[in-house]
């Protein structure tokens, strides 16, 4: 296969997004910002900090170098935290040949702006060849293809195909979709619900209160997905149900590992110090409740998790709280 691939961001969905299509025999560059942590990746062949363990093929050429991360590209996979993906795609983009398509795999909100990845990106590179691919995808198990989903989703039914083909093998699966909003809403915003779930893991409150806490947080999920334009059957779909699942019972984790350490007594410093990597679920918490605001939604564990992570609320009180709000029905 003569196309070559660039993933932007060396993270762990970065790395192993450069790993799975360099085993399918694509040409991959893997782009870090950081000078020191892309020379021990290329050094060990190993991102020991994010994905430690599993061995990158010669096949993944490792580089910090902007002006020729973009030679040949047929396709770029844009991995970059939220946080931080304006500043890199401002950074990259007069490097970047015009037409390029684009993957988003990044999973959050613009606590400025209020927007989804896709749309960041798009402002910046002025592309409509976009896409975006999401779903229970845990990166230590996809380094380990162990079996998995996803979904691609573009505006462009081509360019979702395209991307469906691209990452398909024998244990990945891919799924195509036209509800951009919809898979990205539901990736940001399960973020949050994982957090609130790791607090139910800290404090031992058990199976009956977590498998509540996912069926309502999918409820105010798609409450404010709907909103927002996007369409209900996508969060009951793998990259809202089937994401939100796995995020909030894998120990691997991260947002609900933050979480897990709130419901065990650590500080929110304490808990983020401890994590590598970011914690969407931090920022994504502020952003939706900007949202909910906005479109006049109803989101109870959002903002019990906002409260406890930007105003300090003790956890038990934001619990106590959240169980002691008036009744309503179910269906309401």
């Amino acid at each position: 296969m003569s196309e070559r691939i660039t993933v932007i961001g060396d993270g762990a969905m970065g790395t192993v997004c450069a790993l799975m299509l360099a085993h399918k025999g694509y040409c991959v560059t893997l782009w870090g910002y950081n000078d020191e942590q892309v020379r021990l990746i290329r050094e060990n062949r190993e991102n020991t900090r994010f994905l430690p363990g599993v061995s990158l093929p010669i096949a993944i050429d490792i580089s910090s170098d902007d002006s020729s991360v973009f030679n040949n590209a047929g396709l770029i996979v844009s991995a970059v935290p939220c946080l931080f993906l304006k500043d890199v795609w401002k950074r990259l983009v007069r490097y970047l040949p015009q037409h390029t398509p684009i993957v988003s795999v990044t999973k959050g909100i613009d606590c400025e702006s209020l927007k989804c990845p896709t749309s960041i990106i798009g402002e910046i590179v002025e592309t409509k060849q976009i896409a975006v691919l999401s779903g229970p995808n845990i990166a230590g198990e996809l380094a380990m293809s162990l079996p998995a989903t996803a979904t691609a989703a573009s505006h462009d039914p081509t360019l979702a195909q395209h991307v469906q083909r691209l990452f398909t093998t024998s244990w990945f699966r891919v799924y195509t979709n036209d509800d951009v909003a919809g898979v990205e809403i539901a990736g940001a915003a399960k973020n949050v619900i994982a957090v609130a779930a790791g607090i139910i893991d800290g404090l031992k409150a058990g199976d009956n209160a977590k498998a509540a806490l996912l069926t309502r947080g999918l409820v105010e999920i798609k409450r404010l997905g709907e909103k927002m334009g996007a369409k209900p059957s996508t969060f009951n779909g793998l990259s809202g149900l089937g994401d939100l699942v796995t995020t909030c019972i894998s120990p691997q984790g991260r947002n609900r590992s933050f979480g897990q350490a709130l419901g065990s007594g650590k500080s929110v410093d304490e808990a983020l110090d401890n994590i590598p990597g970011q914690v969407e679920g931090v920022n994504t918490c502020r952003a939706l409740m900007r949202l909910a605001e906005k479109y006049q939604v109803d989101m109870p564990i959002t903002k019990a998790v906002y409260q406890i992570v930007a105003e300090n609320k003790p956890v038990g009180q934001a619990m106590t709280d959240l169980m002691s709000r008036d009744l309503k029905s179910e269906l309401g």
